[in-house]
Parts: C-alpha cells; sequence; structure tokens
C-alpha cells in the first residue's frame, strides 16, 4: 500500500542563523530518511550512524570528512559514511541539499555474500551528473512512489557509488590504539562525564596525548564526541518511542532543553520536529 508522503517543515530561529529551514520528508522505506534543508547554520564535527547520499541544489559548503576537507557546490553529490565525523560550513551564504540516510544494514545486506557492507567508505563529494539525477530520482521515489520501486532506485544509487566512488580499506579511518580504548571507554557509559585525567590513564596516555591523538584520529576532542555520541543514541531511544525528557536523563543530559539544543545544533533540527515527521 502507497503510503503518503508527509513534510515537516520549521524554520529554527534557536540556530541564531540568518537562515535555516528544514524539511523532514517522511519515507516509504523502513530505515531510510530524507531531509532537505537551506541553511546558514554551521554544523559541528559530529557523525551519523547512517550513510548519507544526497545533491547540492544552491550555494556551496566546506566540511571535514573522511579524507580531510572538501568543498561542494551546486549539483555536486554528497556522501556521508557511519560513524564518519564531519561538519560543515556555508560558503559566502546560503547552501541548500536534499539528502537520503539510510541504514547501514541496507546495503550490507546486499553485499553479504562477499563483504560485509559496513567496511565500505563513500567518497565524500563527487562532481557526477549522472548519479545527481540517481539521487534525485531517489529523493522523489522514497517520497511518492512505491516501497518496491524506492528499494530498486536506492539499489541503483549503492551500485554507482560503489562502482565509481568508493574508498575502502582507506588508512584514514583507522585509530591508534590508546584513542580507540578512549572511544570503547566513553561508549561504553556516554551517560557520565568521566574526567579527562581518568579517561587518559585508563588509554595509557597523558592528557595532553589524549587531546592530541583524539583530534588527529577522529577530528574532534574526546568531551565533543562523548556529547555527538550521546545525540546519536537519544536519537535511537526516540525511535523507539521514549519520551524526550526521560531520554535526556538517559543520557546524561542536564534537562530536556539541554538535548534539544545538542540535537538541533548537530542534526539542524529540534527532536520534536524531527520525530513529528516520522
Amino acid at each position: 500500500m502507497r503510503r503518503e508522503a508527509v513534510r515537516v517543515h520549521q524554520t529554527e530561529p534557536a540556530l541564531n542563523t540568518k537562515t535555516h529551514v528544514v524539511t523532514v520528508h517522511r519515507a516509504s522505506l523502513t530505515g531510510v530518511e530524507a531531509i532537505s534543508l537551506r541553511s546558514e547554520h554551521v554544523f559541528p564535527r559530529h557523525a551519523h550512524d547512517h550513510y548519507g547520499i544526497g545533491v547540492m541544489s544552491e550555494g556551496a559548503q566546506k566540511s571535514w570528512s573522511v579524507v580531510g576537507a572538501v568543498e561542494a557546490g551546486k549539483g555536486d553529490v554528497i556522501m556521508v559514511n557511519p560513524g564518519e565525523m564531519h561538519d560543515g560550513s556555508p560558503i559566502q551564504g546560503p547552501r541548500a541539499w536534499h539528502i537520503v540516510y539510510f541504514d547501514p544494514d541496507l546495503l550490507s545486506h546486499e553485499l553479504a555474500d562477499d563483504e560485509r557492507g559496513t567496511d565500505v567508505v563513500f567518497n565524500p563529494v563527487a562532481n557526477d551528473q549522472a548519479l545527481a539525477g540517481k539521487v534525485t530520482a531517489l529523493l522523489h521515489a522514497i517520497q511518492f512512489s512505491e516501497p518496491h520501486e524506492a528499494e530498486e532506485s536506492l539499489l541503483t544509487c549503492m551500485l554507482h557509488i560503489l562502482q565509481q566512488h568508493r574508498l575502502s580499506g582507506s588508512s584514514k579511518t583507522d585509530k591508534s590504539p590508546p584513542v580507540a580504548r578512549a572511544i570503547e571507554w566513553i561508549e561504553a557509559e556516554p551517560d557520565i562525564n568521566q574526567p579527562l585525567s581518568a579517561l587518559a590513564a585508563a588509554s595509557d596516555m597523558s592528557r595532553f596525548q589524549l587531546i592530541r591523538g583524539f583530534i588527529r584520529d577522529v577530528g574532534t576532542t574526546p568531551h565533543a564526541y562523548r556529547m555527538q555520541y550521546r545525540v546519536r543514541l537519544a536519537r535511537r531511544h526516540l525511535l523507539q518511542g521514549r519520551p524526550i525528557a526521560e531520554t535526556a536523563q538517559l543520557m546524561g543530559f542536564a534537562d530536556q532543553s539541554h538535548l534539544t539544543r545538542a540535537f538541533l545544533r548537530q542534526f539542524g533540527v529540534a527532536p520534536g520536529r524531527y520525530l513529528a515527521a516520522r
């Protein structure tokens, strides 16, 4: 049965930017999200649990990615990998893009016979008109077409990226053992604010070495990583039906407002409005 496409449109003045308009589209596929943005918001370094493939429709932006600093302009395809630390800043005015996020399991399932899909790394930017057309078709399909048509469109995009814009095995995704231990420590207890000294001791490093290693391998500080990881976990709890206030307490935020500000800063949309489109 065809599902009606629903859009949640919002302007978020809390971001304190000249322009920030977000439209969250309700998708016809489980494990898939579609979002449109036109914004001057500077997104801090953060990560997603999903792959993302989108098209820039206006302006330009610069961002940090798995391959370092990149720029994308109108017509370029932008891609995000699960767990990849990235950010985004406008270049001379608002920029706009339409993007689809999808669960890594959707890719790993298709590649189950020969490789693990979660090991696939996409190139962050591609100037590829053919792929841009496929992504645009995908955005339309997951909003307005039957699920089987949307699935076919998503698989078509995946195949094109795997054949022409794949960066599997990039050494830039590797982390030193001490930093990897610190990340494991943070992710094991994300709701607890361990002192930097305790985290450094658990990782057999000085505080200076820990911060230097995190910035080198992850692209941000341990505290910033803990905060953005909390937001990612909070998103999962919210999608499972847990109330916002309860989720805030569970994830170690001071209160619901604290979670809302962090969620808005990272994803560009408030949690209540995000859930309204689900």
